[in-house]
């Protein structure tokens, strides 16, 4: 029998997933479960975007297209970029994916060869390691830690790079921690990119989801075009999850790699889904500005909750839609806390260990349920948190 190809080993997948195939299971069961596990928001795309997603198929809009995206989306994506982040992009800078993984996955390709060096944040999302050993390429973490409020340590970026360095990838605002990477550490990285001559993989799929401030995306910054693919879609601002339709903009060269790449794989995005994501774009009915407020609201809401339940500290993110809570104090570990909240408390969170090693005292909770569902997860957790109080009491006694 022929062997897998040993790529495949290097794979991993994520916990998200795992914890939600466990939570459906208990829910057939009659378990009342709130969900709190996917990164997934609870809205819908706004209507005028689901009307021209009709429009679209009636009229036929069902044909191959361009690998790089229909003209019309990738100049609205450019004009979109532009008056949302200050982004100055061209259309021919512009590839449409099926969802952001396929973007970011083509753009790896494009840039990463076996052997070179690619670093990511740590705790971030678990694709950006698994796809970069996929593709022969070794992992190395950057770090994210909590006494520095989640932002990126870049003297200690600039110790890891090497000869082999080729590609920094980060995502800001952070998934998982909500962190949004400063202006001053912003220009490091640019610096560090521009001094060893490195590629950018930036995530922005959370940028239009920032509670205080304006995005400032590392493309703008003096000469850092030339060397940063960014990457972005429609499921997070937009609540299209499903759709699957992401966008990387890159410099021409890497764009027309990427092309060769789409030409070799699926051949294109579905053109009424690219049609209606025009419309998404223009945000006629200001949907992504009522999300935001709905988010900042269960934010407030739920971090506040969470730090008064004993064992639990959690810092209110920057952006994102993710409750990030350090729950070392309760002296149970992240994993068994996880379970014990599923399997007794019926709230579906996420081990922090998925995101990486720095993960491992912490909990991601997504702030993807109403506001009611939240408070009533607040409840459950804190009936349940009995089994730790008395221990965080007395370690706090004798410090």
């Amino acid at each position: 029998m022929g062997r897998i190809a040993s790529r495949i080993a290097e794979l991993n997948g994520e916990g998200a997933l795992s914890v939600f195939a466990r939570a459906k299971e208990l829910e057939k069961q009659g378990r009342s479960i709130i969900h709190l596990e996917l990164g997934e928001p609870d809205f819908h795309p706004a209507a005028p975007v689901v009307d021209a997603l009709r429009a679209a198929v009636a009229a036929g809009r069902d044909r191959y297209v361009s690998p790089r995206g229909i003209p019309a989306l990738r100049e609205a994506v450019a004009t979109y970029l532009q008056r949302t982040r200050g982004v100055h992009a061209t259309a021919e800078q512009v590839l449409i994916a099926p969802g952001c993984k396929m973007a970011l996955s083509l753009a790896m390709m494009a840039l990463i060869e076996p052997g070179d060096e690619v670093l990511y944040p740590d705790p971030g999302f678990p694709i950006y390691p698994s796809f970069a050993r996929g593709l022969g390429a070794k992992a190395i973490p950057f770090f994210l830690e909590e006494k520095n409020h989640f932002q990126p340590d870049v003297r200690d970026i600039g110790a890891k790079i090497s000869s082999r360095t080729k590609v920094l990838i980060f995502n800001s605002p952070n998934n998982p921690t909500g962190t949004a990477f400063s202006d001053a550490t912003l220009a490091q990285i640019a610096e560090l990119a521009a001094n060893h001559d490195l590629w950018i993989l930036a995530d922005e799929i959370y940028a239009r989801i920032l509670f205080t401030g304006q995005y400032q995306s590392i493309w703008s910054l003096p000469g850092m075009a030339e060397r940063t693919v960014i990457i972005d879609g429609f499921s997070k601002s937009f609540a299209m999850t499903g759709w699957r339709l992401g966008y990387a903009v890159a410099p021409q060269r890497v764009i027309d790699a990427m092309d060769l790449l789409v030409l070799n794989t699926f051949t294109c995005a579905a053109e009424f889904t690219q049609v209606a994501a025009i419309e998404a774009l223009r945000d006629s009915t200001e949907a992504v500005d009522a999300m935001v407020a709905e988010y900042r609201k269960r934010r407030d809401l739920f971090v506040s909750g969470l730090n008064r339940i004993s064992g639990f500290r959690c810092q209110p993110p920057e952006g994102a839609f993710y409750a990030w809570v350090n729950v070392e104090q309760t002296t149970v570990s992240a994993q068994d806390l996880a379970s014990t909240l599923l399997e007794e408390a019926g709230v579906a969170a996420i081990a922090g260990a998925a995101f990486g090693i720095a993960g491992k005292n912490y909990l991601r909770f997504s702030l993807v349920s109403a506001r009611n569902l939240l408070e009533e997860a607040l409840e459950r957790i804190e009936r349940v948190s009995s089994r730790w109080r008395g221990v965080v009491g007395a370690r706090s006694a004798s410090q």
